[in-house]
C-alpha cells in the first residue's frame, strides 16, 4: 500500500461550528454555551482551535445543533489524525506487506 501524508488539513471542529452554525444562524458563543450548560470558554477554545470537542460536548452540541454526535467525532477525529500524521511524516510501511516478501 502507498503510504502518503494528507493532501490538505480538513476543517477544524471550530471552524466548522463557527462558520456552518454560529454564523448563519446569527447565535453568538455565550447563546451557545449558555444553551448547552459550559463555560464560554470551552466554546471559545474549541472555535480557536485551543480545545478538542470532548464525547460530552458533542453529544450537547448534537441536540442543540440537530446534528449526530458522530458527526462532531468525526470532525475531531480527522483533524487529531492529520495532525500526528503532519508531526510523525511518513508512516512506517506495513510489516505485512514485507512478511509477504520475505
Amino acid at each position: 500500500m502507498l503510504r502518503t501524508l494528507p493532501a490538505s488539513r480538513p476543517m477544524s471542529p471550530g471552524q466548522i461550528l463557527k462558520d456552518q452554525f454560529l454564523s448563519p444562524l446569527q447565535i453568538t458563543q455565550k447563546q451557545l454555551a449558555d444553551h448547552i450548560g459550559v463555560d464560554i470558554m470551552v466554546i471559545n477554545r474549541i472555535i480557536n482551535n485551543r480545545a478538542r470537542i470532548t464525547a460530552k460536548v458533542a453529544v450537547k452540541l448534537a441536540y442543540a445543533l440537530d446534528t449526530a454526535p458522530d458527526f462532531w467525532f468525526q470532525v475531531q477525529t480527522a483533524i487529531d489524525r492529520f495532525r500526528v500524521e503532519e508531526r510523525m511524516g511518513l508512516p512506517p510501511e506495513s510489516l505485512l506487506t514485507h512478511r509477504k516478501t520475505a
